[in-house]
C-alpha cells in the first residue's frame, strides 16, 4: 500500500482528497501548514506528497526545496490554485515531479498519483523497509533519510537479511553466502558483524533477532505504521 502525505491548508480540499485516496486503497496522512508537513515528511517514509503552493508558516516551494536538499526522493505533485506558468516552472525547477491546477477531479488526482508511482518505480532502485532505505546503485544505507556508513561486508549482510525477512539464517548459510565456500576462518566473524550492524541500526525500527542455537533473523513488518 502506497503511503501519501497531503500538505494542504484548505480543510475541505484536504478532507475530500483524504477520503478519495483512502477509498482508492492508499494510506494517507495530512498537514495543514508547510512546517508541519515538512517535519512529517522528514520523519516518515512517504511514497508521494501532494503539496499545495500557498501554505501558512512555510510555502510549498520552500518545502519542496528543503526536501530535495536533503536528498529525499519522494515523488512530489504540486497543487496550485493559480494557472500561472511561472508557479509551475518554479515548482518543477525546485524539484517537484508534477503539478495540478485547481479545481481538479478526484479521478484525475488518483490517475496522476498512480502514474507518478509507476514512474518512480521504474527509476528507483531502492529497498525500503520501515524507516530504513538501501540505495542499491550507490550501496548506501539511510535511516530516517539520514546516511549511515557501512563497511562492504556490513552492507552485504544487511541486504541479505532484508531479502530474507522472517527467515532464520544460520551462521553456516551466512558464511556461505557472504564469505564464500572457501572461507575457513573463525565462524564467530558472523557474530562480530551482526554486533557491529546492530550498533549502526540503533536509530532504525528494525530488529535483528538471535535465535539461540539456530542463527539470526530480521523481524518481519507487523501492522505498525513505521
Amino acid at each position: 500500500m502506497a503511503k501519501i502525505l497531503i500538505i494542504e491548508d484548505e480543510v475541505s480540499i484536504q478532507k475530500l482528497l483524504t477520503y478519495d485516496l483512502q477509498q482508492a486503497g492508499f494510506e494517507v496522512n495530512s498537514a495543514l501548514d508547510g512546517l508541519t508537513g515538512l517535519e512529517m515528511a522528514k520523519q516518515n517514509d512517504y511514497d508521494l506528497i501532494l503539496l499545495d503552493l500557498m501554505l501558512p508558516k512555510l510555502d510549498g516551494i520552500e518545502v519542496c526545496r528543503r526536501l530535495r536538499k536533503r536528498n529525499d526522493d519522494v515523488y512530489i505533485i504540486i497543487l496550485t490554485a493559480r494557472d500561472d506558468e511561472y508557479d509551475k516552472i518554479i515548482g518543477l525547477d525546485t524539484g517537484a515531479d508534477d503539478y495540478m491546477t485547481k479545481p481538479f477531479s478526484p479521478r484525475e488526482v488518483i490517475a496522476r498519483i498512480k502514474a507518478g508511482l509507476r514512474r518512480k518505480m521504474k527509476v528507483s532502485n531502492m529497498i525500503k523497509y520501515k524507516n530504513l532505505s538501501v540505495d542499491l546503485n550507490r550501496h548506501e544505507l539511510y535511516i530516517n533519510n539520514e546516511p549511515v556508513s557501512l563497511t562492504n561486508k556490513e552492507y552485504d549482510l544487511l541486504l541479505f537479511l532484508l531479502k530474507n525477512k522472517g527467515i532464520v539464517l544460520s551462521r553456516d548459510i551466512l558464511l556461505e553466502k557472504l564469505w564464500g565456500f572457501e572461507y575457513d576462518g573463525d565462524t564467530r566473524i558472523v557474530d562480530v558483524h551482526i554486533f557491529k550492524l546492530r550498533e549502526k541500526l540503533t536509530k532504525s525500527n528494525i530488529t535483528i533477532v538471535t535465535k539461540r542455537g539456530l542463527g539470526y533473523m530480521l523481524e518481519e513488518e507487523t501492522n505498525d505504521k513505521n
